[in-house]
Protein backbone atom coordinates (compact mmCIF):
# COMPACT_ATOMS: atom_id res chain seq x y z
CA UNK A 1 0.00 0.00 0.00
CA UNK A 2 2.93 2.23 0.53
CA UNK A 3 4.84 1.51 -2.58
CA UNK A 4 1.38 2.29 -4.67
CA UNK A 5 1.16 5.41 -2.43
CA UNK A 6 4.61 6.69 -3.23
CA UNK A 7 4.37 5.59 -7.08
CA UNK A 8 1.23 7.60 -7.10
CA UNK A 9 2.53 11.01 -5.49
CA UNK A 10 5.81 10.15 -7.85
CA UNK A 11 3.81 9.97 -10.69
CA UNK A 12 1.99 13.41 -9.32
CA UNK A 13 5.61 15.02 -9.05
CA UNK A 14 6.56 13.72 -12.82
CA UNK A 15 3.54 15.21 -14.37
CA UNK A 16 3.81 18.35 -12.39
CA UNK A 17 7.37 18.82 -13.40
CA UNK A 18 6.88 18.09 -16.74
CA UNK A 19 4.10 21.04 -16.82
CA UNK A 20 6.00 23.41 -14.97
CA UNK A 21 8.90 23.15 -18.12
CA UNK A 22 9.83 25.31 -20.31
CA UNK A 23 7.17 24.87 -23.43
CA UNK A 24 7.18 22.61 -26.74
CA UNK A 25 5.62 24.91 -28.94
CA UNK A 26 6.15 29.28 -27.59
CA UNK A 27 4.36 31.29 -29.26
CA UNK A 28 3.26 35.46 -28.67
CA UNK A 29 0.37 36.65 -30.01
CA UNK A 30 0.97 40.17 -31.27
CA UNK A 31 -2.65 42.17 -31.04
CA UNK A 32 -2.14 43.86 -34.07
CA UNK A 33 -0.26 43.83 -37.92
CA UNK A 34 3.65 43.18 -38.07
CA UNK A 35 5.64 46.27 -37.58
CA UNK A 36 4.23 47.78 -34.45
CA UNK A 37 4.25 48.36 -30.91
CA UNK A 38 2.72 44.96 -30.08
CA UNK A 39 5.08 43.01 -32.96
CA UNK A 40 8.14 44.74 -31.05
CA UNK A 41 7.05 43.78 -27.97
CA UNK A 42 6.58 39.82 -28.87
CA UNK A 43 10.09 40.12 -31.01
CA UNK A 44 11.83 41.12 -27.52
CA UNK A 45 10.56 38.07 -26.05
CA UNK A 46 11.16 35.65 -29.12
CA UNK A 47 15.29 37.56 -28.95
CA UNK A 48 15.61 37.40 -25.09
CA UNK A 49 14.42 34.19 -24.53
CA UNK A 50 15.93 32.23 -27.30
CA UNK A 51 19.11 33.97 -26.65
CA UNK A 52 19.52 33.42 -22.90
CA UNK A 53 18.50 30.19 -23.93
CA UNK A 54 15.26 29.54 -21.57
CA UNK A 55 13.43 27.47 -23.89
CA UNK A 56 14.29 24.84 -26.76
CA UNK A 57 11.66 25.51 -29.24
CA UNK A 58 11.97 28.94 -31.28
CA UNK A 59 9.37 31.21 -30.30
CA UNK A 60 6.70 31.51 -32.84
CA UNK A 61 4.95 35.52 -33.38
CA UNK A 62 1.79 35.56 -34.85
CA UNK A 63 -0.73 38.54 -35.32
CA UNK A 64 -3.81 38.88 -33.97
CA UNK A 65 -5.04 42.69 -34.99
CA UNK A 66 -8.39 44.52 -33.89
CA UNK A 67 -9.46 47.14 -31.35
CA UNK A 68 -5.77 47.68 -30.06
CA UNK A 69 -5.55 44.48 -28.62
CA UNK A 70 -9.52 43.40 -27.90
CA UNK A 71 -10.00 40.73 -30.49
CA UNK A 72 -6.76 39.07 -29.11
CA UNK A 73 -7.99 39.09 -25.23
CA UNK A 74 -11.47 38.29 -26.11
CA UNK A 75 -9.86 35.36 -28.50
CA UNK A 76 -7.65 34.11 -25.71
CA UNK A 77 -10.18 34.14 -22.50
CA UNK A 78 -12.95 32.42 -24.83
CA UNK A 79 -11.40 30.18 -27.05
CA UNK A 80 -7.33 29.69 -25.89
CA UNK A 81 -7.63 29.95 -22.15
CA UNK A 82 -5.56 26.91 -21.14
CA UNK A 83 -2.64 27.47 -23.12
CA UNK A 84 0.63 27.43 -21.49
CA UNK A 85 2.85 28.09 -24.15
CA UNK A 86 1.25 31.18 -25.21
CA UNK A 87 2.09 34.83 -24.38
CA UNK A 88 0.84 37.78 -25.34
CA UNK A 89 1.29 41.09 -25.39
CA UNK A 90 0.21 44.27 -24.14
CA UNK A 91 0.84 47.84 -23.62
CA UNK A 92 -0.25 51.12 -21.72
CA UNK A 93 -2.85 51.19 -24.40
CA UNK A 94 -4.37 48.31 -23.86
CA UNK A 95 -4.91 48.84 -20.44
CA UNK A 96 -6.70 52.20 -21.40
CA UNK A 97 -9.14 50.67 -23.56
CA UNK A 98 -9.71 47.76 -20.68
CA UNK A 99 -10.50 50.39 -18.35
CA UNK A 100 -13.39 52.41 -20.76
CA UNK A 101 -15.07 48.80 -21.33
CA UNK A 102 -13.58 48.64 -25.35
CA UNK A 103 -12.38 44.82 -24.28
CA UNK A 104 -16.15 43.68 -24.29
CA UNK A 105 -17.69 41.95 -21.57
CA UNK A 106 -13.75 40.71 -20.32
CA UNK A 107 -12.30 42.23 -17.13
CA UNK A 108 -9.06 43.17 -15.76
CA UNK A 109 -9.48 40.04 -13.42
CA UNK A 110 -10.04 37.69 -16.59
CA UNK A 111 -6.58 36.76 -18.03
CA UNK A 112 -3.10 35.86 -16.04
CA UNK A 113 -0.67 39.08 -15.84
CA UNK A 114 2.79 37.81 -16.27
CA UNK A 115 5.38 40.75 -16.76
CA UNK A 116 5.94 43.95 -17.57
CA UNK A 117 9.48 44.25 -19.62
CA UNK A 118 9.85 47.74 -20.60
CA UNK A 119 8.52 51.41 -20.32
CA UNK A 120 8.16 54.55 -22.62
CA UNK A 121 7.10 57.64 -21.56
CA UNK A 122 5.04 60.82 -23.14
CA UNK A 123 7.17 63.53 -24.16
CA UNK A 124 6.16 67.00 -25.22
CA UNK A 125 7.94 67.80 -28.62
CA UNK A 126 8.40 71.14 -30.74
CA UNK A 127 10.46 72.07 -33.72
CA UNK A 128 13.79 73.07 -33.19
CA UNK A 129 12.70 76.75 -34.03
CA UNK A 130 9.53 76.75 -32.40
CA UNK A 131 9.53 80.18 -30.12
CA UNK A 132 8.34 77.54 -26.88
CA UNK A 133 12.16 77.31 -25.37
CA UNK A 134 10.60 75.09 -21.74
CA UNK A 135 7.25 73.91 -21.13
CA UNK A 136 6.38 76.95 -19.05
CA UNK A 137 6.23 79.29 -22.25
CA UNK A 138 4.65 76.68 -24.24
CA UNK A 139 1.98 76.71 -20.43
CA UNK A 140 2.24 80.45 -21.11
CA UNK A 141 0.50 80.38 -24.61
CA UNK A 142 -1.99 77.72 -24.06
CA UNK A 143 -2.90 79.74 -20.84
CA UNK A 144 -3.43 83.02 -23.33
CA UNK A 145 -5.17 81.70 -25.87
CA UNK A 146 -5.92 77.83 -26.35
CA UNK A 147 -6.48 77.83 -29.90
CA UNK A 148 -3.47 79.16 -30.68
CA UNK A 149 -1.44 76.13 -30.01
CA UNK A 150 -2.03 73.12 -32.05
CA UNK A 151 -1.35 70.05 -30.72
CA UNK A 152 -1.10 66.54 -32.96
CA UNK A 153 -0.49 62.71 -32.16
CA UNK A 154 -1.10 59.54 -33.70
CA UNK A 155 -4.45 58.81 -31.92
CA UNK A 156 -7.62 59.89 -31.77
CA UNK A 157 -9.42 61.95 -28.82
CA UNK A 158 -9.47 59.41 -25.95
CA UNK A 159 -6.61 57.92 -26.72
CA UNK A 160 -3.80 58.30 -24.30
CA UNK A 161 -1.44 60.55 -26.92
CA UNK A 162 -4.52 62.59 -26.40
CA UNK A 163 -4.24 62.28 -22.54
CA UNK A 164 -0.82 63.37 -22.53
CA UNK A 165 -1.58 66.70 -24.00
CA UNK A 166 -4.89 66.89 -22.00
CA UNK A 167 -3.56 66.05 -19.06
CA UNK A 168 -0.65 68.69 -19.58
CA UNK A 169 -3.75 71.44 -20.33
CA UNK A 170 -5.75 70.19 -17.26
CA UNK A 171 -2.55 70.92 -14.69
CA UNK A 172 -1.86 74.45 -16.40
CA UNK A 173 -5.22 75.74 -15.81
CA UNK A 174 -6.69 75.51 -19.50
CA UNK A 175 -9.83 73.92 -20.21
CA UNK A 176 -9.00 70.92 -22.12
CA UNK A 177 -12.01 71.06 -24.44
CA UNK A 178 -10.62 74.42 -25.73
CA UNK A 179 -7.40 72.84 -26.67
CA UNK A 180 -6.84 72.37 -30.20
CA UNK A 181 -5.67 68.78 -30.95
CA UNK A 182 -5.18 66.82 -34.80
CA UNK A 183 -5.15 63.08 -34.96
CA UNK A 184 -2.67 61.49 -37.16
CA UNK A 185 -2.64 57.53 -38.24
CA UNK A 186 0.45 57.36 -36.27
CA UNK A 187 3.51 58.64 -34.76
CA UNK A 188 5.10 59.07 -37.72
CA UNK A 189 2.18 61.12 -39.40
CA UNK A 190 2.41 63.18 -36.26
CA UNK A 191 6.33 63.95 -36.45
CA UNK A 192 5.56 64.73 -39.99
CA UNK A 193 2.76 67.50 -39.34
CA UNK A 194 5.19 68.97 -36.89
CA UNK A 195 8.29 69.09 -38.65
CA UNK A 196 5.93 70.73 -41.64
CA UNK A 197 4.61 73.49 -39.10
CA UNK A 198 1.25 72.11 -39.72
CA UNK A 199 0.96 71.64 -35.59
CA UNK A 200 3.10 73.62 -33.09
CA UNK A 201 3.20 70.81 -30.27
CA UNK A 202 3.55 66.94 -30.41
CA UNK A 203 2.41 64.27 -27.25
CA UNK A 204 4.96 61.56 -28.40
CA UNK A 205 6.76 59.20 -26.93
CA UNK A 206 10.13 59.63 -25.70
CA UNK A 207 11.99 56.85 -27.95
CA UNK A 208 10.60 58.83 -30.49
CA UNK A 209 12.60 61.91 -29.60
CA UNK A 210 16.11 60.74 -29.88
CA UNK A 211 16.74 60.21 -33.19
CA UNK A 212 14.80 63.41 -34.24
CA UNK A 213 17.02 65.04 -31.79
CA UNK A 214 20.30 63.82 -33.25
CA UNK A 215 19.34 65.60 -36.47
CA UNK A 216 18.44 69.31 -34.88
CA UNK A 217 14.91 69.59 -35.97
CA UNK A 218 13.08 69.21 -32.77
CA UNK A 219 12.77 69.95 -28.93
CA UNK A 220 11.96 68.00 -26.26
CA UNK A 221 10.16 70.64 -23.48
CA UNK A 222 9.02 67.96 -21.21
CA UNK A 223 9.58 64.01 -20.91
CA UNK A 224 6.86 62.81 -18.74
CA UNK A 225 8.23 60.64 -16.32
CA UNK A 226 8.39 60.80 -12.24
CA UNK A 227 12.46 61.22 -13.10
CA UNK A 228 15.03 62.15 -15.82
CA UNK A 229 15.55 59.71 -18.22
CA UNK A 230 19.62 57.61 -18.51
CA UNK A 231 21.31 58.12 -21.95
CA UNK A 232 20.62 60.77 -24.34
CA UNK A 233 17.22 62.18 -22.64
CA UNK A 234 18.91 62.85 -19.54
CA UNK A 235 19.20 66.93 -20.41
CA UNK A 236 15.86 67.02 -20.68
CA UNK A 237 13.81 68.30 -17.65
CA UNK A 238 10.46 66.10 -16.50
CA UNK A 239 6.91 68.38 -16.82
CA UNK A 240 7.11 68.21 -12.94
CA UNK A 241 10.44 69.94 -12.94
CA UNK A 242 8.77 72.10 -14.58
CA UNK A 243 5.35 72.70 -11.99
CA UNK A 244 3.66 69.96 -13.74
CA UNK A 245 2.69 67.23 -12.02
CA UNK A 246 2.51 65.03 -15.24
CA UNK A 247 3.32 61.71 -15.55
CA UNK A 248 2.69 58.86 -18.30
CA UNK A 249 4.37 55.47 -18.74
CA UNK A 250 3.73 53.02 -21.47
CA UNK A 251 4.50 49.88 -20.22
CA UNK A 252 4.99 46.85 -22.27
CA UNK A 253 4.28 43.50 -21.37
CA UNK A 254 3.19 40.17 -21.76
CA UNK A 255 -0.41 37.91 -20.03
CA UNK A 256 -1.53 34.33 -20.21
CA UNK A 257 -4.85 32.40 -20.45
CA UNK A 258 -6.78 32.96 -17.23
CA UNK A 259 -7.11 28.59 -17.27
CA UNK A 260 -3.23 28.39 -17.58
CA UNK A 261 -2.03 25.84 -14.33
CA UNK A 262 -0.30 27.70 -11.68
CA UNK A 263 2.98 25.52 -12.81
CA UNK A 264 3.20 26.70 -16.22
CA UNK A 265 2.22 30.23 -14.84
CA UNK A 266 5.35 30.30 -12.53
CA UNK A 267 7.48 28.70 -14.88
CA UNK A 268 7.28 31.65 -17.20
CA UNK A 269 7.28 34.31 -13.87
CA UNK A 270 10.42 32.66 -13.22
CA UNK A 271 11.67 32.49 -16.24
CA UNK A 272 11.05 36.18 -16.76
CA UNK A 273 12.48 37.20 -13.55
CA UNK A 274 15.44 35.53 -14.30
CA UNK A 275 15.49 36.91 -18.15
CA UNK A 276 14.98 40.51 -17.07
CA UNK A 277 18.21 40.35 -15.16
CA UNK A 278 20.77 39.23 -17.82
CA UNK A 279 22.61 41.86 -20.05
CA UNK A 280 21.07 40.15 -23.13
CA UNK A 281 17.79 41.19 -22.63
CA UNK A 282 18.90 44.83 -21.29
CA UNK A 283 21.01 44.72 -24.58
CA UNK A 284 17.65 43.94 -26.52
CA UNK A 285 15.80 46.33 -24.42
CA UNK A 286 17.62 49.29 -25.14
CA UNK A 287 18.21 48.94 -28.91
CA UNK A 288 14.11 48.72 -29.10
CA UNK A 289 14.02 51.79 -27.75
CA UNK A 290 12.69 50.91 -24.13
CA UNK A 291 13.91 51.76 -20.84
CA UNK A 292 14.00 49.35 -17.83
CA UNK A 293 10.58 48.70 -16.29
CA UNK A 294 10.02 45.10 -14.98
CA UNK A 295 7.53 43.75 -13.10
CA UNK A 296 6.47 39.84 -12.66
CA UNK A 297 3.55 38.05 -11.17
CA UNK A 298 1.62 39.36 -8.67
CA UNK A 299 3.59 42.59 -8.45
CA UNK A 300 2.42 43.20 -12.17
CA UNK A 301 -1.47 42.16 -11.14
CA UNK A 302 -1.53 44.78 -8.96
CA UNK A 303 0.20 47.32 -10.87
CA UNK A 304 -1.87 46.67 -13.43
CA UNK A 305 -5.04 46.87 -11.76
CA UNK A 306 -4.49 50.19 -10.24
CA UNK A 307 -3.33 51.60 -13.55
CA UNK A 308 -6.81 50.28 -14.81
CA UNK A 309 -8.79 51.61 -11.79
CA UNK A 310 -6.46 54.96 -12.38
CA UNK A 311 -7.53 55.33 -16.23
CA UNK A 312 -10.91 54.75 -15.78
CA UNK A 313 -10.76 57.67 -13.15
CA UNK A 314 -9.44 59.55 -16.07
CA UNK A 315 -11.90 58.39 -18.53
CA UNK A 316 -14.74 59.19 -16.35
CA UNK A 317 -12.73 63.02 -15.28
CA UNK A 318 -12.40 63.51 -19.33
CA UNK A 319 -15.72 62.40 -20.58
CA UNK A 320 -14.46 59.47 -22.38
CA UNK A 321 -16.83 56.33 -23.12
CA UNK A 322 -16.81 53.05 -24.71
CA UNK A 323 -18.01 52.95 -28.48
Amino acid sequence: MFKQSFIAVAATLAIGAAQAGAPEKPECIAPAKPGGGFDLTCKLAQGALSEGKFIDAPMRVTYMPGGIGAVAYNTVIANRPDESGTIVAFSGGSLLNLSIGKFGKYGVDDVKWLAAVGADYGAIIVRADSPYKDLKELVAALKADPTKVVFGAGGSVGSQDWLKSALVAKEAGVNYRNMRYVAFEGGGEAMTALLGGHVQAYSGDASEVAAHLKGGKVRALAILSDERLPGELASVPTAKEQGLPVAWAIIRGYYMGPKVSAEDYQWWVGTFDQMLDTPEFAKLREAQGLFPFKLTGDKLDAFVKERVKSYAGLAAEFGMIAQ
